[in-house]
């Protein structure tokens, strides 16, 4: 089973490539350590491409500390460096821009039967290269197991998502970001996830749409072994 499910998506990784030479990249790598059954805190590291893992312009490196009230609603404060080349080549400069953030972020889950539905609310202060902005981002997401009735060890599951970006500058709507896919979780630590992720932006000097394929990782340092591993990227 576990053999045929990895044939399929590397086939379907294939032709979407096949399909759009300009299909990008998009690499996570997340890490959750839970110093309590309340409190956690995390690190990330992403990095993107224009091409298939060719011509990377932008990374991002950020960390943060979470507060659980319980299993359903979580506050968070996160901060992070970030950073878009405009070259030719991987990272090649010069800067397009150069990011410092802070964020303020609440979430709720809901849960019907076994399908986890998420409502993120973020709040952002950016200090980049051409000033300060504040953005605010809503996240819909939705996380199905599938061969088991909860997110433990050896478990597939489909993951799905809608993002939509506001910021305090017009066009006030500056972003949508649509991700489809789904993951394995293969130890009580390591969690694997790949899938498509479309991203429209609305501003006037990038209007525009971009397709990635995201590869991700997660490592999540429990303070209960015996919890159920819900994957958990930042983003």
């Amino acid at each position: 089973m576990k053999l045929k499910i990895t044939i399929i998506v590397l086939l379907l990784s294939n032709f979407v490539f096949s399909q759009n030479k300009d299909l990008g990249s998009w690499q996570v790598v997340n890490a959750q350590l839970s110093l309590s059954n309340k409190w956690e805190t995390f690190a990330e590291l992403q990095a993107r491409s224009n091409k298939f893992f060719d011509n990377f312009f932008y990374y991002e490196i950020k960390g943060g500390i979470s507060y659980s009230i319980n299993s359903n609603f979580s506050f968070l404060v996160g901060v992070g460096r970030y950073a878009t080349y405009s070259g030719d080549g991987n990272f090649a400069k010069p800067f397009d821009n150069e990011e410092f953030r802070i964020w303020q972020q609440v979430t709720m889950n809901q849960y019907l039967n076994r399908l986890k539905i998420e409502h993120r609310y973020r709040a952002e202060q950016k200090w980049m290269t051409d000033g300060y902005r504040n953005r605010f981002r809503y996240r819909f997401n939705m996380m199905l197991p599938l061969n088991a009735s909860k997110l433990l060890p050896g478990t597939f599951y489909l993951n799905a998502y809608d993002e939509i970006f506001l910021n305090n500058k017009a066009p006030h709507f500056e972003r949508n970001r649509f991700f489809a896919g789904g993951g394995y979780i293969l130890t009580p630590v390591t969690t694997v996830q790949a899938g498509y992720v479309n991203q429209y932006n609305y501003a006037l000097d990038k209007r525009g749409s971009k397709n990635f394929l995201q590869f991700s990782i997660m490592l999540q340092f429990e303070y209960d072994d015996d919890s159920e591993r819900i994957p958990n990227l930042m983003d």
